[in-house]
């Protein structure tokens, strides 16, 4: 038996509980049950649609197009799109989860046990098994994809750990990594290693010596014109007692570094130089680049920079974590007595955004704007009391509580397995159509209106009232009190 059928079947088991539950009258019309919290249909406010919750916080559907949504919160939930050929399922989140986008899939298991497939445009579909960080396999129609890793006795690993490959035998006694064309072979990890490439060689004995050699070479860039591709020379001794670097070898801005920590650091290059002296207490740097000056006495608790106009105007002082306010030609940064009050924007045209945040996670405040359309989004959190938001098409929700939805705002996991357990209060404002809908306690109070329309259902459906262009219509303990004829009320409206 398919997850579809057991859906199908355990909602006719809640409408037909909630009918006998509250006699066969129920609220029971053309437009569905309104009986909330015990069960309650209605039409989706910010979708074109129909929604199903019942049991208070432990059962929802949503039926808008090709997206089907349900949950039994917090035990599981499901989501799927039609059209994208798409779907995920949670159980328990974020224990288990499972995720679909056409031919890919994945599930994992507390992202500890994870397996993944699915097909490229070779048709190779690779398929993975991971039990981290112990074990990885991939398998492929393509035999070059294969790898088995068992950690630490023997194996390889492909695309994995921000590595093209890595082998190794008895990590860390030899584990050998490839990124691009650099090669590193590491005997007794991270202490030896033989490191070779395109034009490039060297070998360290951390931490007592080291070095590395790049040779300028060339390559076509993607107007099909021959480039400089700088070299490099790098070398230390005793690691952060000696530390030589010079980078951009052969080009017009050749990098020099010196450090010998914490007693001195220098940078000297054609755009940029940086001076430190007993890190982190006095660091000074002049870039012509960007035509600003900075000076950190000591990084981080006190900077000052002073720009003179030109590249990205980068000037303010910091006292840290008393008070900061450092600006560019595109961004700003504000706090007072970090992270008590923080405060951050970008204006960079076409794509405004400012961010207000008062004790990290009590009270933030979010605004995004297009200046070419006008069109903003916007969210507001008080943790753990609300959360607000407003999207680019003006469309709005509210919610009282919110736990979580603060901490995690870009969760949908979030939102459909843990957010109707606590929501008292929902409400949806639908700026296009005009439509609103708010709800109290799980539907024990409902209201629903549209610019013609408006009906409100209170304590499991034992009064109901709703208006439209042919009149008002009442219903006390499911049963009908009449109807009045006429136009419906312009009384107030959800908002």
């Amino acid at each position: 038996m398919n997850s579809s059928r057991v859906l199908l079947l355990f909602r006719r088991a809640i409408f037909f509980a909630a009918v006998s539950c509250a006699g066969f009258n129920c609220g029971v019309h053309a437009e569905g049950i309104e009986a909330g919290p015990l069960f309650h249909e209605f039409g989706l406010t910010l979708e074109t649609g129909r929604g199903t919750e019942a049991l208070g916080p432990l059962f929802y559907e949503k039926d808008a197009g090709a997206i089907h949504q349900w949950g039994i919160p917090p035990l599981m939930s499901g989501w799927r799109d039609l059209e994208a050929d798409a779907m995920e399922f949670d159980l328990l989140y974020p224990l288990f989860t499972v995720d679909r986008f056409g031919a890919e899939r994945r599930w994992q298991f507390f992202q500890l046990l994870s397996i993944s497939d699915g097909q490229n445009q070779e048709q190779t579909g690779p398929k993975r098994f991971t039990v981290f960080p112990f074990y990885f396999q991939q398998r492929s129609a393509d035999p070059s994809l294969n790898y088995t890793a068992v950690i630490p006795f023997y194996g390889t690993i492909r695309n994995r750990l921000f590595r093209d490959e890595v082998r190794f035998v008895l990590m860390p006694l030899y584990v050998q990594s490839r990124k691009g064309d650099v090669v590193t072979d590491n005997y007794l990890y991270p202490f030896f290693h033989l490191r070779r490439g395109n034009a490039l060689s060297g070998w360290q004995f951390w931490p007592l010596y080291g070095e590395e050699h790049r040779a300028v070479t060339t390559r076509t860039n993607v107007i099909e014109e021959l480039e400089i591709v700088g070299g490099h020379d790098k070398y230390f001794a005793l690691w952060f007692l000696f530390m030589k670097e010079t980078s951009g070898i052969g080009t017009d801005n050749p990098d020099h570094r010196l450090a010998s920590l914490p007693l001195f650091s220098l940078q000297r290059s054609t755009a940029r130089d940086a001076t430190t002296v007993l890190w982190p207490f006095f660091t000074f740097i002049d870039d012509r680049a960007e035509h600003y000056r900075e000076w950190q006495v000591p990084w981080p608790f006190f900077v000052i920079a002073k720009s003179d106009g030109g590249g990205e105007n980068r000037h303010g002082w910091r006292l840290w974590p008393f008070y900061s306010d450092m600006r560019s030609r595109t961004l700003r940064r504000n706090y007072l007595l970090w992270p008590l009050y923080v405060a951050n924007s970008v204006d960079s045209p076409p794509f405004q955004r400012e961010r207000v945040k008062i004790a990290e996670y009590l009270y933030s405040d979010l605004t995004e704007k297009n200046t070419t359309t006008g069109a903003v989004r916007r969210r507001t959190d008080v943790w753990p009391l609300f959360t607000a938001q407003r999207d680019l098409e003006g469309n709005e929700r509210f919610q009282m509580l919110a736990l979580l939805e603060p901490v995690l705002p870009t969760s949908k996991s979030i939102e459909r397995n843990w957010s109707p357990v606590w929501s008292l209060w929902r409400s949806e404002k639908n700026a296009k159509t005009g439509a609103a809908s708010q709800s109290l306690l799980w539907n024990l109070y409902r209201a629903d209106a549209t610019p013609d329309s408006r009906k409100c259902s209170l304590l499991f459906g034992l009064f109901q009232y709703q208006s439209d262009r042919d009149g008002q219509r009442w219903r006390l303990f499911y049963v009908p009190l009449g109807k009045s004829r006429g136009p419906a009320s312009t009384g107030p409206k959800p908002n």
